[in-house]
């Protein structure tokens, strides 16, 4: 199946490794000019040579997307590099883990800026020129947890639902432009902050943490984590013209875990 995206431009955010490297790489398997940034730039400079060599496109762009200037200076580079912005995928790390009695105003206020206001800052980037152009794709990468509460992850509930919030909202507003909106939710994709959540999970019991791990899959209804690659191929396909009329949902990629009958 053509997806369509042969020499669109992706912005790809926190596309050092995990999830937004995974997309990165599928949408530049499609043929998209993919932009990455992350701040760790030697790991960007990898990604930009592996794709060189299969024959693609990509520019490593590193950027803090908490710092409201530096997005805007780093979407000015992703242009002048590569064009215009098709597809945006808005990524960030997620919050520290821990309950209301562990947090403090600073992790609040760091939680609001990688989260939140990053969502809202390459928003506001990226939507002039989509409104010109008449086109567009906006893809927040969430968690399931926007469905389900986690308990031990109070600041990432509350971060990743005001950007649902947010993509619903514009999902309304930037329709009308022809820009699309919408959520992917990764449930238990194997990467690096996954197995970090594992790791404090058994160190705060008598398990070790492939008992943990076994347990967690456990209760999947596939019985296994995802992989990174299952995860970004369904960003792929949905930021492509093969989901022309996907727009204002949350898409999990969770194996089934999820109970909730509604979107």
């Amino acid at each position: 199946m053509d997806l369509g995206l042969e020499g669109k431009v992706a912005w790809v955010l926190g596309a050092s490794g995990g999830l937004g490297r995974a997309t990165a790489r599928s949408l530049a398997d499609e043929g998209a000019l993919v932009a990455v940034s992350a701040r760790r730039t030697e790991l960007l400079d990898e990604f930009v040579t592996e794709v060189s060599e299969s024959g693609g496109r990509a520019l490593a762009v590193p950027l803090d997307v908490s710092d409201e200037a530096a997005v805007k200076e780093a979407h000015g580079r992703v242009v002048q590099g590569l064009g215009p912005i098709d597809i945006l995928v808005a990524n960030a790390g997620g919050p520290p883990p821990g309950g209301f009695a562990q947090t403090d105003d600073d992790k609040l206020t760091q939680a609001f800026a990688l989260t939140t206001a990053s969502a809202w800052n390459l928003t506001k980037a990226v939507t002039p020129d989509m409104k010109e152009r008449g086109s567009g794709c906006i893809v927040f990468l969430t968690s399931t947890s926007t469905k389900e509460v986690i308990p031990t992850l109070l600041l990432s509930n509350m971060m990743r639902a005001a950007v649902v919030g947010l993509a619903k909202t514009l999902s309304k507003e930037l329709g009308p432009d022809g820009i699309r909106v919408l959520c992917v939710a990764p449930g238990s994709i194997d990467t690096d902050r996954l197995r970090s959540l594992d790791q404090n999970a058994a160190d705060s019991s008598d398990k070790s943490v492939d008992e943990v791990r076994r347990a967690n899959a456990s209760r999947i209804p596939l019985r296994r984590y995802g992989e990174p690659k299952e995860f970004g191929d369904v960003v792929t396909f949905l930021a492509s013209e093969r989901g022309s009329y996907v727009s204002g949902i949350t898409v999990a990629v969770d194996g089934g875990t999820l109970n909730g009958i509604l979107s």
